[in-house]
């Protein structure tokens, strides 16, 4: 005679494998780290200042 198996137990755990593996897809696309997040806001911003520093604007004359 072969071994019992419960089958909601299954379903559980293969849901749960399943959503491990999709999370793990998940953190690999869209995680970034706090350093890589503040590095890049940091270099947006100098480009920022850059591209402000060379616009051409017109003073007033007085």
């Amino acid at each position: 005679m072969g071994e019992l198996v419960n089958l909601g137990r299954v379903r559980k755990s293969a849901a749960r494998s399943q959503a491990e593996v999709t999370a793990a897809e998940n953190r690999r696309k869209f995680g970034r780290t706090k350093a890589e997040r503040e590095a890049e806001t940091a270099e947006q911003d100098a480009q920022r200042r850059k591209l402000d520093g060379h616009s051409l604007t017109k003073r007033e004359q007085t």
